[in-house]
């Protein structure tokens, strides 16, 4: 009788108000709430496009961005987990797999794979990115790692912290495995001065600094444009060694219909390619800014219209306008010394403008146009990208 019973639970979720799965997802949930499985989704669905490219080097396509079905809840109470695998491309990729074992608020262990806690962009949920791809500071922060983690918010939130051991991996890049017997310690801590008095125009800012150092792996990064042109990548000779140390100071603000961030992130470490070895450092900052014309609250977590796209009555939702500058620079040393591979360039300066549509807590639309320039020179060896970008997404 088993089945038919969770049959019979789906039925009922989901004949639940929309209003309610947009918040929660679908919901099982055992009688005293000890045992709680939620089920969430996301798709973004996108096109990227080039206006005068004579090098051909941006792509003009529609992508399959994200799929994700994520599970995630708590089991026996004190034991909550996250489970976020994603089918873009037509491949599996476990995005996220972790437990948590909760203690109290201001102290929990994670065990397993997730974000590591350094980039301020990186740590954005997908759902809820003010631009359809993150800046470029993300190409010098760690993506998702394996490991153990300690975490938690003290003080009322006002301080909240993460930190522990993990595999390591190169700049802007997920794994699974490690390449070596180093780990890398990583730890990020932010204050919200003013959390406890939310009524107060500074309620909203926050500062953070997050910090990682271990051993650098062989493998090397290669770093992208939002039209996804490779404008940096090391020779195919050229390896990683030695320590690799990342700092990246942050801060961000929120209020009433008002949001703004920055961050800054450094990478060092050592690379070698025959006989030659260098300390190479990569650096890149960004500042970005919106605007919710409709006048809803901004925050961290997108933004929730006030009245949804309905339009027999005349509603459409709620919408946001946002604007950011982000810089990446690699070492001089790396150019000069044959560590690049051919055709590379050394930096990368970008300005966006966007718009974000929310029709609903469910439906965005993201619309971006963005300009890089390349070592500084729109008509150098690398043509200056201009971008078009858009994306519907459907998330709950």
């Amino acid at each position: 009788m088993r089945p038919f019973r969770i049959a019979a639970a789906i039925l009922v979720i989901a004949a639940l108000p929309s209003a309610a799965r947009a918040q929660d997802g679908f919901v099982l949930q055992s009688a005293d709430g000890d045992n709680r499985l939620q089920f969430n989704f996301l798709l973004q669905v996108e096109g990227r496009f080039a206006a005068d490219d004579p090098q051909n080097n941006v792509v003009d396509t529609f992508a399959l961005r994200r799929l994700r079905p994520i599970l995630q809840g708590h089991v026996a109470k004190f034991f909550d987990f996250y489970f976020n695998p994603d089918f873009a491309g037509g491949v599996v990729n476990i995005r996220d797999a972790y437990v948590d074992t909760r203690f109290s608020p201001a102290f929990r262990i994670r065990v397993g794979k997730g974000k590591e806690p350094f980039g301020l962009e990186r740590l954005h949920s997908a759902p809820h990115l003010t631009f359809v791809e993150r800046a470029l500071p993300t190409a010098v922060a760690p993506d998702r790692d394996i490991g153990i983690l300690a975490l938690g918010d003290l003080m009322g939130g006002v301080v909240s912290y993460a930190g522990g051991v993990v595999n390591g991996v190169a700049d802007g890049a997920p794994a699974d495995l490690d390449t070596n017997d180093g780990k890398d310690a990583v730890g990020r801590v932010v204050v919200r001065p003013l959390a406890r008095s939310p009524d107060h125009p500074g309620a909203g800012l926050g500062l953070a600094f997050a910090a990682s150092t271990g051993t650098q792996g062989a493998v090397l990064p290669a770093f992208r444009t939002s039209g996804q042109q490779i404008f940096f990548s090391y020779d195919h000779a050229a390896i990683g060694e030695g320590g690799r140390n990342r700092v990246s100071p942050q801060a961000f603000y929120y209020y009433k219909a008002v949001g703004a961030f920055g961050e800054y992130v450094r990478s060092r470490g050592s690379v070698r390619k025959d006989n030659i070895a260098h300390e190479i450092t990569h650096e890149s900052w960004q500042v970005a800014g919106s605007l919710v014309v409709t006048g809803e609250p901004a925050s961290d977590r997108g933004v929730k219209p006030t009245v949804v796209f309905n339009p027999g009555n005349h509603t459409w939702g709620a919408l946001q306008l946002a604007a950011r500058y982000h810089v990446l620079t690699v070492d001089p040393a790396a150019m000069a010394s044959g560590l690049a591979a051919a055709g590379s360039s050394r930096e990368a300066r970008a300005f966006t403008v966007g718009a974000n549509w929310y029709l609903n807590p469910i439906v965005k639309w993201t619309f971006n146009v963005e300009r890089t320039v390349f070592d500084g020179d729109p008509n150098g060896a690398r043509h200056v990208e201009n971008a078009m970008l858009i994306q519907n997404q459907i998330s709950f």
